[in-house]
């Protein structure tokens, strides 16, 4: 598979939403919102070049293997949420919502298909394959969604908050999950913050991963189970003096069911357990009114427990450090470098490790004082660093689908103008 310089696409988003916020009592707040998210995508990909041969096991494509799946999606939503502070030391927050998503159209265009061994065979011509269930990547489908949550902030001692949480949500295409969150605040000293924190999370199952078909390189599975982890942390936030305050958390996580298209068949199934821990540590320097500095700096060691080997492709350095500087009034400079190193393959695929990368980008701001309106220049990777995202997946083969990775964007500049109307 090549990087393909000729492909293109559209996109269209539509976000509408409105809140409505209103106290009925000394004791109740309530707050309701109805949005509505329509997307769709329209991707022409050229998946392998003209001249692309798959032969003895497969076709020939004269001109390049070519993919044009598209997707329009429609999301609606309602909640409605109370606070009550009618309990001496205790601020609860309840709710409830519905949710309905909608993959209401598909349309697919391609000049191949699949054989019976799973290589591509030409069509002949690109032909719009939306009707055919044999041949569609994947057909309309819709979810409705059912969540409950509870959360009780308690003043439980003079310099100490304890608050706990639940929440229930409820799937129509795979089933229910229930997650709870607890949290313990002790603000030690007059300038020391320690926390405590336990949450689960989920993610649920994605329409491709549920409903995708004829893909032999992605296939879905409609019973499938969400991922979820479990996090436990303890964390720091401390106030050195007026100008400089620093935070330091300490992790440790468990993710299981994880989602993946899982090879020899690339069908998606909930696949083992990964344990992590690391730290992360978050400064922020106010040197003067026109100069300040910030950055932070994580560790993370995550490990797969089946083969005792590092999850493959996660960084377990990041570096950030920002600086900001306004040398008039009008003017502002911005300054950021991004630091990513050490990020292992999968055991299973042969190229060496991905080189570590750093990139700095350089931004400068005019906002005039007496004007809605402002300009600015930004110059991205201005040091032109190659710089490389891994390429994770591998094919039946046991080959990566892209060898060379993917390569993030060289030196480039943005110009950017916005106008405030007021």
């Amino acid at each position: 598979m090549a990087l393909d310089p000729n492909g293109n696409g559209d996109s269209n988003r539509y976000n509408a939403d409105i809140t409505y916020t209103t106290t009925v009592s000394n004791d109740w707040d309530i707050t309701s919102q109805a949005s509505y998210y329509d997307v769709s995508s329209e991707p022409d990909l050229t998946l392998y070049p003209a001249g692309a041969s798959f032969f003895p096991l497969g076709g020939t494509f004269p001109e390049g293997m070519i993919a044009m799946p598209y997707v329009y999606e429609r999301h609606t939503r309602f909640n409605l949420s109370a606070f009550y502070h009618g309990i001496e030391d205790h601020n609860i927050r309840m709710g409830v919502g519905r949710a309905h998503g909608d993959m209401y159209k598909v349309k697919e265009l391609k000049n191949y298909t699949f054989n019976v061994n799973g290589f591509p065979i030409y069509l002949g011509s690109v032909t719009d394959v939306s009707d055919d269930p044999n041949m569609v990547f994947i057909q309309p489908h819709d979810r409705n969604i059912t969540y409950l949550f509870l959360q009780d902030e308690w003043a439980i001692a003079p310099d100490w908050v304890l608050t706990g949480g639940l929440r229930y949500d409820d799937y129509s295409d795979f089933g229910s999950t229930t997650n709870p969150r607890v949290a313990l605040v002790w603000q030690t000293r007059y300038n020391l913050t320690t926390k405590l924190l336990y949450g689960r999370a989920f993610r649920a199952p994605a329409f491709n991963e549920l409903y995708n078909i004829n893909n032999p390189v992605a296939l879905g599975n409609p019973d499938l189970d969400p991922e979820t982890i479990d996090t436990y942390e303890i964390a720091f936030n401390y106030q050195h003096n007026e100008k400089i305050t620093s935070s330091l958390n300490l992790f440790r996580y468990r993710m299981s069911d994880i989602l993946r298209f899982a090879p020899p068949t690339f069908t998606a199934q909930n696949t083992g357990v990964i344990h992590g821990h690391g730290l992360e540590l978050e400064t922020k320097y106010i040197v003067n009114s026109e100069f300040q500095l910030h950055g932070n700096y994580a560790i993370q060691n995550s490990t797969e427990d089946e083969t005792d080997s590092d999850v493959a492709n996660v960084p377990q350095h990041l570096l950030y450090l920002g600086a900001e500087w306004q040398p008039a009034q009008k003017w502002m400079l911005n300054t950021q470098l991004h630091w990513v190193a050490d990020r292992a393959r999968d055991q299973s695929d042969p190229r060496s490790n991905i080189d570590n990368y750093t990139l700095v980008n350089v931004s400068l701001r005019y906002r005039p004082t007496a004007h809605p309106w402002e300009v600015a220049l930004t110059v991205n990777n201005i040091f032109d660093e190659s710089a490389y995202e891994p390429s994770p997946r591998l094919d039946a083969l046991n080959q990566p689908l892209i060898p060379g990775d993917l390569p993030l964007a060289e030196r480039n500049l943005i110009l950017e103008g916005q106008y405030h109307f007021e």
